[in-house]
């Protein structure tokens, strides 16, 4: 055995020598990779750095040709450095020219090196660039040096940060952050703001990295970490969080992981290695921000979000610093963010917030419900946009069309000023309607109802004029909810919402967990397709302690009211009916032991797959009423994966197949007498409502913001002359007719507004 290194320790000091010294940074790297080369006793060290095309430039090297820095180097993926970068994991191999991924750089001059270490340059869990060390002797590095290498590469990360490696000539071309710029992304709540840029928790620079005083530090991390638990819980105090059920399981979950002992050890861990409480913050969430991100499932990612927000809480207690707050912008402002939390949105001065951009996100996110819920516009998949902006500056927000201007010119601004005084006159209209009944011009009324799934949505009952809840998305709860909400918590949320829906009618649907809603206190299932996987009404009949628990704080807390309830994902009537014989089963129980019960319990199944439609007439001799999800019916008749941008708009929700499948479920109800409803995102675009209307539905739920809109186009058309130019073309033998231009050319031509 070899004295390994030294020790990691004395690595550090060297590095904290050379990080000291007044040096240019293109000497401070030469002088870290020859540092590298004989602590770790190397004949190559190397470092490449990831430019914005996706290039790893070679930027330092002791043991290659000198005359390659700057000049060679490999794509992400390519050769054993670019596996390094796509991973984000470390590679430690023996004879690395046998490997199938090695790949030769002729201009390096590089001879057979029988031994390869490659460790990725993360910063805040972004990829920075590799750092190397390769040998002529066959043997594996231990794991103390590759702990070592991995500390080294955090170093390189922080000179990054500092903006030293730009003062380095070399090829890649300077991004002109100062001007105008337009970044596409994805809409995940549609609107248009226009403000100024509040960069999200602004990531905290880590400059001291490195200290001989370990115990010192030790102190320090337990200290903000104190500070971080107490700020927590008296948050969770406050009158305003307490009136926040979401709000407040979301700190409660919070406060669970910066209470976990694991999550502190990790951090004291890397202190022990020489590096500042700081740094070792930043090291341990680089980490768990390489490793979580790599995770296909949604709430893994969603809880990633968690671990960011307590990692800069940390690092501000750490360096006494306080985050930035809406009393410090003046006007209208835009949330600019890598990522974001649902209870960290609810922070803001919602008066002021005219939008919100995430580099990150999805539809599904927790965040994105709460800023539905407030009428926030939000794009998401905003790659890059967090370094492209400044706070201050000004930006725009096209949850329209999936655009983010920044520092738009004053043409530009003036356009969308127009188009957000548009929308406002058109939402005062929407207002003076909501009183109104949303019925046709040739008299047919139809019923418009909201779809819901936390206390936050309620308000919008009577802002809306929705007739009442659609589809109350009961999962919601669970899934910002650090543990397993007991029958209690689950009985008085479901009874503050009949006490807020006064006599308004709603549906709960049970949960729909599993698949791409994974409850991260709840044992996971790997999947390689979820969505058609464990989920909804089949882990509720497999796991029936779950679902029992559910119905029966229903059934309580309808007591006194009408209770409905629907089950969602059925695929076969056995299904329904298994579930269906546990609420008679906890109706029996509960009557037995005394409790009062629903004056009217309904029972109903959502219809959103195709297997279901071949046991329509026995379905519907059984249930109470059906809601027809087409979010999944859609995707499931079409093989198309809706999370998936490929596909996701490959074929028309107005096609003839679909129309002609939903057109055959209406006539279906009518002939049985059972009520249908249609909830799915069709219902809420005015085109698309009319032609469910057309079809034979007259009950619609949507999110509350589409009601205005759908309801100004049903007063406007005459279904009567709609249905006689739509219903011939879905009949056999008509061809693949354009449904969508024919209701939008018959919409043009009454005067219809959709």
């Amino acid at each position: 055995m070899r004295d390994t290194l030294a020790g990691p320790r004395q690595l550090i000091k060297q590095l904290h020598t050379v990080m000291a010294a007044p040096m240019q940074a293109q000497d401070r790297l030469n002088q870290i990779v020859r540092i590298i080369a004989g602590n770790m006793v190397a004949e190559v060290s190397s470092l490449y750095v990831l430019r914005s095309d996706g290039f790893l430039e070679l930027y330092a090297t002791h043991g290659l040709n000198p005359s390659a820095v700057h000049r060679a180097g490999l794509r992400v993926g390519e050769g054993l450095v670019g596996r390094v970068a796509k991973t984000a994991q470390p590679l430690n191999i023996i004879n690395p020219s046998s490997h199938p991924g090695f790949q030769y750089l002729p201009e390096t001059d590089e001879d057979e090196y029988n031994t390869f270490l490659g460790v990725p340059v993360l910063r805040a869990g972004r990829m920075i660039g590799v750092l190397t060390v390769q040998n002529r002797a066959p043997r594996r590095y231990d794991n103390e040096e590759v702990e070592a290498l991995q500390t080294t590469a955090m170093v390189i990360a922080e000179i990054a940060g500092t903006g030293d490696l730009d003062q380095i000539p070399q090829p890649t071309a300077a991004l002109d952050i100062k001007r105008q710029l337009h970044v596409s992304g994805a809409v995940l709540n549609e609107g248009i703001g226009l403000g100024r840029a509040i960069l999200h928790e602004p990531r905290v620079v880590v400059t001291e990295l490195l200290s001989d005083d370990v115990e010192h530090e030790l102190a320090r991390l337990e200290s903000a970490l104190e500070k971080v638990r107490g700020n927590l819980k008296a948050h969770l105090s406050r009158n305003d969080v307490a009136a926040r059920e979401e709000s407040r399981d979301v700190l409660e979950a919070f406060l669970m992981i910066a209470q976990d002992r694991g999550w502190a050890r990790k951090m004291g861990d890397v202190i022990q290695s020489g590096l500042t409480a700081e740094a070792a913050v930043e090291r341990v969430q680089s980490d768990n921000r390489a490793r979580l991100l790599r995770s296909t499932d949604r709430m893994v990612r969603e809880r990633l979000h968690d671990l960011d927000d307590l990692a800069n809480r940390l690092l501000r207690e750490l360096q006494g610093r306080h985050s930035t707050a809406m009393a410090d912008i003046t006007g209208d402002a835009i949330i600019v963010a890598r990522s974001m939390g649902p209870a960290e949105l609810l922070d803001y001065d919602r008066a002021r917030v005219r939008g919100l951009v995430m580099e990150e996100g999805t539809p599904a996110s927790h965040v994105v419900l709460i800023a539905r819920a407030l009428g926030i516009p939000v794009i998401g998949q905003a790659h890059g946009v967090t370094s492209m902006v400044e706070s201050g500056e000004a930006i725009i927000v096209d949850a329209e069309g999936g655009d983010v201007h920044i520092r738009p010119s004053a043409e530009v601004e003036n356009v969308f000023a127009e188009k957000v005084r548009f929308r406002a006159r058109r939402h005062a209209q929407f207002r003076r309607l909501r009183h109104l009944p949303a019925t046709t011009r040739d008299g047919l009324d139809i019923t418009l109802s909201m779809n819901a799934g936390m206390l936050a949505d309620l308000p919008n009952l009577a802002e809306s004029g929705a007739a009442g809840i659609g589809l109350f998305r009961t999962e919601v709860l669970f899934m910002v909810a650090p543990s397993l909400p007991r029958m209690h918590a689950q009985e008085l949320l479901y009874r503050q919402i009949y006490t807020a829906a006064g006599e308004r009618p709603v549906v709960f649907r049970t949960l729909d967990i599993g698949g791409d809603k994974v409850l991260p206190y709840l044992s996971q299932v790997d999947e390689e397709n979820p969505a058609m996987g464990w989920r909804a009404i089949r882990l509720g009949l497999d796991r029936p302690g779950l679902l029992r628990t559910q119905i029966r704080s229903l059934l309580r807390a309808g007591a006194g009211h009408n209770l409905r309830i629907m089950f969602p994902m059925i695929a076969t009537v056995a299904e329904f009916n298994a579930a269906r014989a546990l609420v008679d089963r906890e109706r029996r129980f509960l009557h037995l032991h005394g409790y009062d019960l629903p004056d009217e319990v309904k029972i109903g199944a959502m219809l959103e797959t195709p297997s279901l439609l071949y046991e329509l007439e026995e379905l519907l001799a059984v249930v109470d009423f059906i809601s027809v999800g087409t979010n999944d019916l859609f995707q499931f008749a079409f093989a198309a994966d809706r999370s998936n941008v490929r596909v996701a708009g490959r074929f028309d929700t107005l096609s003839q197949s679909l129309l002609r499948m939903l057109k055959r479920i209406a006539d279906a109800c009518v002939a049985a007498n059972v009520p249908v409803t249609v909830c799915g995102d069709i219902a809420s675009r005015p085109l698309e409502a009319l032609c469910l209307v057309g079809l034979g539905f007259d009950h619609l739920s949507m999110p509350p913001a589409s009601i205005g809109p759908v309801k100004m186009a049903l007063r406007a058309v005459d279904i009567g002359r709609l249905r006689a130019r739509l219903l011939p073309r879905l009949e056999p033998g008509r061809g693949n007719d354009d449904i969508r231009h024919l209701v939008s050319r018959f919409a043009d031509a009454h005067d219809v507004p959709v």
